[in-house]
This record gives structure tokens, sequence and C-alpha cells, in this order.
């Protein structure tokens, strides 16, 4: 396989079986898309889970020049969630494949234009207690109807930041009450 596959397991071990199961799976997305470099796979047990049918969480993540796509499933076996996680990520995929032919206002594609990405850091710092989770990611630059489809298509409710190449500038997507959606364009001072 020409991508990085990583597989974790929170609360139970993932036997080599499993893990065998999941990259058969998840080979099939190289064929569908050729540009993957990481896909992430988590399953974890959630003992506390209110229902009894959301025990097991698979949650997937791809990554690729120009994309990350993510789905994450919950029912009472951990194979069940990670086939319904899978169908998630491949209805995104084919979807993601549907709106990437389309070119941007300058005639290059978002994944020609994106830098190469590198993998989320986690930094659980003890000497700053009120952020308990830090990410970085590298933005890409794109339209605002493409940071749209983005959203939908990462899973994302509430928001979403890009590097809009209308203006030139960071700004933040974001679903309102009504289904619609607002633009934060932030300003220096």
């Amino acid at each position: 396989m020409a991508n990085n596959l990583e597989i974790f397991g929170r609360e139970f071990e993932v036997t080599d079986h499993l893990r065998d199961y999941v990259t058969k799976k998840v080979a099939k997305f190289d064929r569908h898309l050729g540009t993957i470099d990481e896909i992430r796979v988590d399953l974890s047990f959630v003992k506390a889970a209110r229902n009894s049918a959301d025990r097991y969480v698979a949650q997937m993540t791809v990554r690729g020049k120009g994309f990350i796509l993510r789905s994450e499933e919950r029912s009472d076996d951990v194979r069940t969630a990670l086939d319904a996680a899978l169908e998630k990520l491949s209805r995104q995929i084919d979807r993601f494949k549907t709106k990437s032919r389309r070119v941007r206002g300058d005639g290059k594609s978002t994944a020609d234009v994106a830098p190469d990405t590198e993998p989320i850091d986690d930094d659980k710092s003890e000497e700053m207690p009120v952020i308990v989770r830090r990410k970085n990611f590298d933005l890409i630059p794109m339209a605002e109807e493409e940071a749209i489809e983005q959203m939908k298509l990462l899973g994302h409710d509430n928001f979403f930041v890009f590097y809009n190449v209308k203006t030139d500038s960071v700004n933040v997507l974001y679903r309102r009450r009504d289904g619609t959606y607002g633009l934060i364009e932030p300003r220096i001072r």
C-alpha cells in the first residue's frame, strides 16, 4: 500500500486479525484516491456510553495533498462500527473526487496549489492548564464555495478555518442556527 496506515486502539487491544481486516478494507481507497498520504484509524471502546449500541467507536481520517476526509461511527460491535465508518468515508471520497474535478478561478485545482501537509501535532502541555489541546495544520488556499464543501466533507458542524483566495486572508466559516453560513474575516489593527 502506497500510503501510511496507522491503527490505534483505546480501551481494548487491536488483534492481528482485526488489523488485517482494516488493512484489507482501507487498501481499496488507494485505487479510488491515489494521492493519499496518511490514513489513521482510531478504534475505541467506551465503557460508560449512554447506549450500549454506541460502545465501539471507529474514527477514520484520510489525509492527502489538498484534502482531509474524516468519518466516525458507533455500534455495539467493532466491525459494524468500522464498516459503517468505511462506507461513510467511501461516500465522502466519491463526493470529493467529483468536486475536485472542478477548477479554481485561477485554473489550478486545489490539490495542485496545496502545500504538502504534515500530521497534526497534539501538544498536551501542563504549563498552560487552560489549553487542553493544540493543533497545527496547513491552510489550503481556496474559495468560499470550496470551504463550504470541505467543511461538509470533514463533518465539521460548527466551523472551518481556511485561507480565502479572493480576500488573500485567513477566514473562519461557521454554520448558523438557521442552517445558513457565516464568514468571519479578521482584520489586524
